[in-house]
């Protein structure tokens, strides 16, 4: 199979999958335009992708790759939220919190890419058409289901009250917010004394686990699904995929595994980096050094 095939097939797929998440808001009584509100807003996180993308091929550039992912987030949660009559308390709590982690993100990583010059992950792929277009529809579907609860729970009706959720949802976002925001802060820090060709991060927090910063995010989108509780019903349940696609996501198909193997070019003839994999583990934060 050749590759530009390969890449059709996968955007192709990546777009199958945004359809099939959409059933999960079939029963969404509110519509925008006369469509479903949910399928709108599925629809609008690929719409943001192409228009993005179109420039980004053409100048042959990802540098606005991650800020697009995070405008995507705010983009899907503002159609959402504007498209509610009286939102209630847990639907902005979970707008702003969106908006707050997407807005934080988005500028961290184009800062980073702005000042690393590109992003090695697209040096081949930016060339070619469809290798680069999977990318942006592999983003899209990305947000889809990491959003897929917040979403649901402001679109959903529900009675303007503060549930134990809610409120034990708020305070693990707090917590896999801050935790994520430390560890770029530690790891930024790092990169401005550091050459991260020579050396890599083992302190902070970076000395409790090798990925700390993914460890926050997957807690924060966890305490989003544990919030949206208080409102799904029915096959909306079928959000609970939110926290599993990104811990999936960041430990299997990207994320963990890519980091390691540049760890290992980098650092693998470093007796202390083989003592940091073997005693550091890989996500979960130690509580005892």
């Amino acid at each position: 199979m050749s590759r530009q095939l390969k890449n059709i097939i996968n955007s192709s797929a990546f777009l199958l999958a945004i359809y099939l998440v959409s059933f999960v808001g079939r029963d969404i009584e509110a519509t925008i335009y006369g469509i479903n509100a949910f399928s709108f807003v599925l629809i609008t996180a690929v719409l943001v992708q192409v228009i993005a993308f179109i420039p980004s091929y053409l100048l042959r550039t990802e540098k606005v790759y991650d800020l697009v992912g995070s405008l995507t987030y705010i983009a899907v949660v503002s159609v959402a939220y504007t498209s509610v009559d009286n939102p209630t308390t847990l639907d902005t709590l979970i707008f702003v919190y969106v908006l707050i982690w997407a807005g934080r993100l988005g500028t961290y990583l184009f800062r980073r890419v702005r000042k690393d010059g590109k992003d090695v992950r697209f040096d081949k792929a930016k060339q070619h058409f469809f290798w680069f277009l999977q990318f942006w529809m592999g983003q899209a579907l990305w947000v889809s289901l990491t959003a897929c609860a917040a979403v649901i729970a402001i679109l959903s009706p529900e009675p303007d009250t503060l549930s134990i959720f809610v409120i034990v949802g708020a305070a693990i976002w707090w917590f896999g917010f801050i935790y994520e925001s430390i560890a770029d802060y530690q790891k930024r820090a790092f990169r401005k004394s550091h050459d991260p060709h020579t050396e890599f991060i083992n302190t902070g927090l970076w000395s409790r686990s090798r990925h700390p910063n993914y460890f926050g995010e997957i807690t924060l989108w966890t305490g989003i699904l544990i919030m949206s509780l208080h409102t799904i019903t029915g096959i909306e349940y079928g959000v609970i995929v939110s926290p599993i696609f990104v811990y999936i996501l960041l430990t299997r198909m990207s994320g963990v595994n890519l980091l390691t193997a540049i760890g290992k070019k980098r650092y693998g003839h470093l007796p202390e980096y083989q003592d940091y994999l073997k005693n550091t583990p890989k996500l979960f934060p130690k509580l005892f050094s």
